[in-house]
Parts: C-alpha cells; sequence; structure tokens
C-alpha cells in the first residue's frame, strides 16, 4: 500500500529528477499526454499546465495514490503499466521513478517505443540506487533469522533491475527512438533524527511495510535504523547528505 503523505514528504528531492527529465522533451502541441504511474498527481497537474491543449491522462496501479491525485482535480484511473499500451495519438509519454517497480520492463520501452507515432516523446527516469548502503542495509536487516522467509517471499532480498544510462539507450534505439540517456547522482541534504529511514520508508520499504504487522514493522525499523545512521552519519549542523543516483531517458520516435 502506498501512503501519498509520506511519499510526498520529501516533494522536492522527489520533484527534482521529473522537471530536469522534462527539459528534454520538447513536444510543442501534442494531443495525449500520459502520466503512467502518476502518484500523487502533483506532476501530473505541471504536464497539464504546460501543455494546456493535450489530453493528459493519468494512470497508476496504485488507489490511494490515485484518490489523491483525484483529490488535486486530477482525473487519473487506476491502471497496471504491464497492461497499458499507447493509442494512436499518444504523442508525450512520461514514466517517473516507476519501471523500478516493474520485472522485465526493458521489453515493455521496447514495445512501447515500437507502437508511439512518429515524434513522440518517451521519458523515462529511474532510481540507480539499488547497490547503495541504504538498500544494502535494508536487504541485510531483511536477510536476519527472524524476517528471511517472510521477506523473502515478498521479493524483499531481490536487488530491483534497471539498466544503466547506455542500457536504456540500447532499448530504444534499437525500437525505432533518437535518444538522450544520461545519469546524475543528487546530494540530498535531509533533516530530522532518521531521516534516510523516513526516506526509504516512502518508497523502498513500502514492500516490507506491506508484509509485516504494526509490531512487526517498529521492530524492523528499530533494527535497520541503526544501520542506516552509520552509513548516513548526521553532521555537526544537524543535517545528513544522501547521494542518490538515478538513471534517464529520452527517446523520439524516429
Amino acid at each position: 500500500m502506498w501512503d501519498p503523505q509520506q511519499y510526498l514528504a520529501f516533494d522536492d528531492h522527489r520533484s527534482r529528477p521529473f522537471f530536469d527529465l522534462m527539459t528534454r522533451v520538447t513536444a510543442t502541441e501534442p494531443r495525449e499526454v500520459v502520466d503512467l504511474g502518476c502518484g500523487p498527481g502533483h506532476l501530473t497537474a505541471v504536464l497539464a499546465r504546460r501543455w494546456p491543449g493535450a489530453n493528459v491522462r493519468a494512470i497508476d496501479s496504485s488507489p490511494e495514490m490515485v484518490a489523491s491525485a483525484r483529490d488535486r482535480g486530477i482525473d487519473a484511473t487506476i491502471g497496471a503499466v504491464q497492461e497499458w499500451r499507447p493509442s494512436a495519438e499518444t504523442d508525450v509519454l512520461v514514466c517517473n521513478a516507476v519501471l523500478h517497480w516493474v520485472p522485465g520492463h526493458p521489453g515493455l520501452l521496447s514495445e512501447w517505443m515500437r507502437q508511439l507515432p512518429t515524434g513522440a516523446f518517451l521519458a523515462v527516469q529511474v532510481p540507480g540506487n539499488f547497490d547503495a548502503p541504504s538498500h544494502r542495509a535494508i536487504r541485510q536487516v531483511a536477510a536476519r533469522d527472524e524476517w528471511r522467509d517472510r521477506l523473502g517471499r515478498a521479493g524483499i532480498l531481490e536487488p530491483r533491475a534497471v539498466l544503466d544510462s547506455a542500457g536504456y539507450a540500447d532499448v530504444l534505439a534499437a525500437s525505432g527512438g533518437a535518444v538522450d540517456a544520461w545519469e546524475t547522482t543528487y546530494l540530498q541534504r535531509l533533516t530530522g533524527a532518521d531521516p534516510v529511514l523516513e526516506w526509504v520508508t516512502g518508497t523502498a520499504l513500502r514492500p516490507v511495510r506491506g508484509a509485516l504487522d504494526d509490531a512487526q514493522w517498529q521492530e524492523f525499523t528499530a533494527q535497520l535504523a541503526p544501520l542506516l545512521r552509520g552509513a548516513y552519519p548526521r553532521r555537526a549542523d544537524g543535517t545528513t547528505w544522501l547521494p542518490f543516483r538515478r538513471v534517464f531517458a529520452v527517446g523520439r520516435k524516429q
């Protein structure tokens, strides 16, 4: 279950890659713009303002996120990324911080690029930090005897399969796209007693929260918190640096 409020707790840091991604989408008058994996809809509204003449569609698999988007006035619908296909008028497809949750997503990207109309843009951003200390710590705790069976079944012990920028460029280029791909590591300045724990609670720990009851969740995070504090020490001014790598790719159908 997604918690829109927890996700938005770090809205500035989570939104910045979206804006960096969209600077490379130069569509002028798209007919249809799709925000696939729209989350709470706050960035879908940005797309609607940028292209007021477009039919802007927002889709997410989480009922909680769709409800939050609708509260913002976004006409969002529930749908699975794996089942979505572009229409003949889909001139911009945005998939921001979504595909790392979808096994086998390079195949989807290839299929979407082939199906998009000529001149359409496909813009993708995924986190590339699954070997970072934060995620290694999560897997370390999940592998302990008291958690291994339950969290192993939930897939927590498996690192997410994402490509590097060259990998996504290859996929999109082979499917008929002119590609711009890059990577950026953002140095995020966080505040609070356990800011990295708060950060991963909104995303990476979501499957853990879904697999545990309240008491188990409290115990798991109590075991994880000191590992995160050690990996990301608090600075003298009370803040914490969290390096966060992200991978971007924009393809334009030729």
